[in-house]
Formats: structure tokens, sequence, C-alpha cells
């Protein structure tokens, strides 16, 4: 089956785009990080990114989120291609919630200072509205009683699962996840995986890399394999994950033991 027929495999055609990767290419010096990628987000539709280190994964998001800039191609946010220079970046990034690998909570403020603090400054929000809207964000994740605690007060996991709530208290077009249990002590990696899942039953468009494949496998709608730098493989968990045909990503299925 060719790289093209591969690409095309279980791919959604449910809900309008909101995302469109078209030719997207990134090169650090002579080396080429991604190479053309062509990639469809649909609204409600959550895609996991996987590949080996160095496949150009943590790149991809960065691209998204224009906090790195491409060398070619286009990246359309609702039909808007905002990787156009004349483009309003800010504008861009109050409509894209992302969280990475570190917490990035700001240690001087506290929980709901931290949370709300786009919704206020951002979107300008009244800080009541923010404080109201968080505090029931954090009651759902269970972390009401930290709304005023200090981010040095709670574990990594909790931790975490305050910078995701952060991403989606201004209910962003789409989420943006790039290893977000990476960092994570194992007991704590369940807690935050089961917040992802939770929005995804909520209906939320989320673009995320990850390493759990058992995840990928019960959540994901689509499954992206990323090779040096290309898609060379996506579809459905059950078509990626149970009858692959790339040679390398057999060989990175065996290697994680997916």
């Amino acid at each position: 089956m060719s790289e093209v027929g591969l690409e095309a495999r279980g791919a959604s055609g449910t809900g309008a785009a909101v995302l469109e990767l078209r030719g997207l290419r990134k090169a650090f010096g002579e080396h080429e990080v991604l190479r053309g990628i062509d990639l469809t987000v649909h609204r409600h539709e959550v895609i996991c990114v996987i590949g080996a280190s160095g496949s150009g994964k943590s790149t991809l998001l960065k691209t998204v989120n224009l906090l790195e800039g491409i060398d070619d191609g286009e990246i359309l946010l609702q039909g808007t291609d905002i990787a156009d220079p004349r483009i309003a970046v800010d504008g861009v990034r109050a409509r894209i919630g992302v969280v990475f690998q570190q917490f990035n909570l700001f240690p001087h403020m506290s929980v709901l200072d931290n949370v709300t603090l786009a919704s206020r400054q951002v979107h300008g929000i009244a800080r009541s509205t923010a404080e109201a809207s968080a505090r029931k964000l954090l009651e759902r994740i269970g972390l009401a009683s930290f709304a005023d605690a200090y981010p040095d007060r709670l574990s990594g996991g909790q931790q975490q699962r305050v910078a995701i709530v952060r991403a989606i208290a201004s209910e962003p077009e789409l989420l943006l996840l790039d290893e977000v249990t990476s960092a994570l002590d194992p007991q704590l990696v369940g807690e935050v995986l089961d917040l992802v899942t939770e929005l995804k039953h909520q209906g939320s468009t989320i673009l995320m890399t990850t390493h759990e494949m058992h995840f990928a496998r019960n959540v994901a709608d689509r499954i992206v394999f990323l090779h040096r730098g290309e898609v060379v493989e996506q579809g459905t968990p059950a078509e990626v994950l149970g009858t692959p045909t790339h040679p390398a990503l057999v060989e990175f299925l065996a290697r994680v033991h997916a």
C-alpha cells in the first residue's frame, strides 16, 4: 500500500475541519524536522500522534501554536492560514489551549489565579465570572480545596491537571497536549489521562502526542504515526496498532509493546 493510501486509513469525515496542515515543513539548519506534513483535525476529534523520539512530534505542536515558525506550507485554523506572517499571533494563541510536558504553572500565583489568568487578561472576562467558572472546573477534577493554594503544595499529577484546566478555561477551539504524562511518576499518570478522557467525552477537539499506547488505543479517534518528520501511517487505533503496515511502525510498536 502506498503512503498516500496509508494516510487515508480510518480518516474521519465527521465534523468540520478545525485544523488543516498542508505541506508543513520545518528545518533547524540543515536538519529538516517536518517534511511535508498533511493532516486534518475535525471538530470533536481526538488525534494521538505517536512516534520515536526525534520524529518531530513536539515540533509539530509548536508550529501549530506558532511557537516555531515554518519554512513552507499552510496551517489553517477554522479555514484561516495562521502561518501567514501578517496574522495576529496573540489572537491565534487565544483560540488554542496548549499543555506541554512541564506544568509551567506560575509558582508565585495561586491555583485559582493560574487558571483564570488568560480568561481575565486575554479574553477580558471579569474576575468574578472567571473565578466562578474556574472553581467549578477545579471541583470537577477534585481540586476545589486547592484553589487558594500555591503550586508547590500540589503533586505532579495535580499540577498537570491544573495546567490542563487552565488550558480549557477559555474554551479553546483546539487543545494541544504534548506528552502531558512524560514528567509524571507512573502512579500519577492515570489521573491526568482520566481528565483527558473526560474532555473527549465532552466533545473537545484534541491533538496530542503521547507514548501511552494503551491510552491511545482506548481514547483516540485516530492515531497518526510520525517517522522522520513524515506522516507515514494513520488510521483508527485498531488499524494502526492492530494491523500496522509500514515497517517503521511495526518496529516502533514492537519496541513499545503496544
